[in-house]
């Protein structure tokens, strides 16, 4: 048997199940990007709410858009948008069945049917989960005008990127004269809501609608919000643990997620559910602080794990974290440099840079740091650039940050030079292996030319050229030597 709505009465009772029936909802959410993520975060918040609410909560079903992926929508469909939750405890594993999404939507099969559901009335909230990369801005959060997905999209009747099916949707919200949707991203990006409604302003002006840009400024709400839970890639032993804990039910698409939930909402007026009935979602007037916190010190922290770990041979988060080198290493940036500018007690720094190396350390969850160490160039300016500034700035050391850098360049030289069996994914990878080709054996080159790139590093570093010859050293010592003799130096060097 497989899962569906039909299977529910028959799972274990040890199987957390949906409260309400799957086939009354109706949607007034629409989602872009139906990534794991999303799955595990804002489909158990929404199953969260729709339970609190009752038989009002059956309006807030999920129309979730794969941007990509039209096999995942097809293996939702089957399975009547059930999936497995697969909570990744440390002495075990949890098995929650979601079913609050109402509709399954392959982006690409109908991308102007998408953009009509922006417009719809009963539509009333837009989140996102598409990726840093999938916002294409700058390091001044400003839309670029030059990615060649935004330039292809200005020339396409209907547009395939999110800030270009957002804002065909709100152009025909205002040819209507509707009331529009709130916008709600969802993704690690700087101040996100204000940065998406940027790039969407920015989008509508290239399109030469100044009209349009004004009107989405002045009437469309973008709170910011922040999210966390460690959410790793499908593998097939998921498949198997779902069947064992349901009891010899089959589902193709379960997700594995550690145990952490945490959603900070930026208050807004307008309808919506009640998310907060689920346990770690708060609605604050200032979302700034715990943003702040989690892109630095979680995200920021996740990168030196991944890059340093990669060369160190530690393939998973878990595995890094947990390396007595880079482990203290990890710990010693988290709390000392990536803490920079974040507003919170020294008590509560100590606390949830612990709990963050906890969470890291958790064996139930295989994180890939190659799938972490994606996109480096979309995420360097707000997760390590902005504290290594500021500690510049105060005179503070900024050891891990340039161990960090310096990692990050060795991926790319190793990957120009076919040396390197982690996959490398990046939007301006083929840049920055040129960079690498062209000063292969310079390793004070390569690291001018890519703290060159402002659209990557924004201006100038305190004490510029200090830095770039610390990177530069950093790279030839990973060059020279063994990366974990030079993990274990640093980390001497650190205590």
């Amino acid at each position: 048997m497989r899962l569906s709505r039909s299977a529910l009465s028959s799972l274990p009772g040890t199987v957390y199940r949906p409260r309400f029936d799957p086939a009354l909802l109706k949607t007034g959410i629409l989602h872009l990007g139906c990534g794991s993520f999303h799955r595990a975060h804002q489909v158990a918040a929404t199953q969260a709410a729709i339970h609190h609410a009752g038989a009002d909560g059956l309006r807030w079903g999920i129309a979730s858009a794969t941007m990509r992926r039209p096999a995942l929508t097809d293996q939702l469909r089957q399975q009547d948008n059930c999936y497995t939750l697969l909570t990744r405890e440390p002495d075990g594993t949890v098995a929650s069945v979601m079913a609050a999404m109402s509709e399954a939507i392959f982006a690409g099969a109908d991308p102007g049917a998408l953009i009509g559901r922006i417009a719809d009335p009963l539509i009333k909230v837009v989140t996102l989960t598409v990726t840093a990369s999938g916002y294409h801005i700058t390091a001044e959060g400003r839309l670029d005008p030059e990615a060649p997905a935004i330039r292809e999209d200005l020339e396409r009747p209907f547009p395939r990127t999110a800030p270009g099916i957002l804002v065909a949707g709100l152009d025909l919200v205002r040819q209507r004269g509707g009331v529009p949707p709130v916008v709600l991203s969802c993704d690690n990006v700087a101040e996100n809501g204000d940065t998406l409604r940027q790039v969407v302003v920015d989008y509508a002006s290239l399109r030469g609608d100044d009209a349009l840009s004004a009107w989405i400024g002045a009437h469309v709400v973008f709170p910011n919000t922040m999210v966390d839970r460690i959410t790793p890639p499908f593998q097939e032993a998921d498949v198997d643990d779902a069947r064992r804990l349901l009891g010899g039910v089959e589902d193709t698409i379960p997700v594995s997620a550690e145990p952490w939930f945490q959603w900070i909402i930026q208050s807004f007026d307008g309808e919506r559910p009640v998310w907060e009935a689920h346990p770690g979602t708060r609605f604050v007037r200032d979302v700034g602080v715990f943003e702040r916190a989690k892109l630095q010190m979680l995200n920021g922290t996740h990168m030196i794990l991944a890059y340093a770990g990669g060369l160190a041979d530690l393939p998973t988060v878990a595995e890094a974290a947990t390396d007595p080198a880079l482990g203290a290493i990890a710990a010693h940036f988290m709390r000392y440099e990536q803490s920079a500018g974040v507003a919170l007690s020294d008590e509560d720094l100590d606390a949830y840079a612990a709990g963050l190396m906890t969470r890291f350390r958790n064996p139930g969850i295989a994180h890939d740091v190659e799938r972490i160490g994606r996109n480096g160039s979309a995420k360097m300016a707000a997760r390590v650039i902005a504290p290594m500034r500021e500690n510049l700035e105060a005179g503070r050391p900024v050891t891990g940050a340039v161990l960090l850098i310096a990692c990050w360049i060795r991926w790319f030289a190793l990957h120009e030079q076919e040396a390197l069996e982690i996959g490398l994914t990046d939007p301006r990878a083929d840049a920055l292996r040129q960079i690498c080709a062209d000063a292969r054996d310079d390793h004070r080159a390569q690291a001018e030319a890519f703290l060159a790139m402002e659209e990557v590093f924004g201006p100038p570093l305190p004490d510029h050229d200090t830095q770039v010859a610390a990177i530069a050293d950093m790279l030839r010592r990973l060059t020279d030597g063994d990366a974990r003799v030079v993990l274990r130096e640093v980390a001497r060097a650190c205590s």
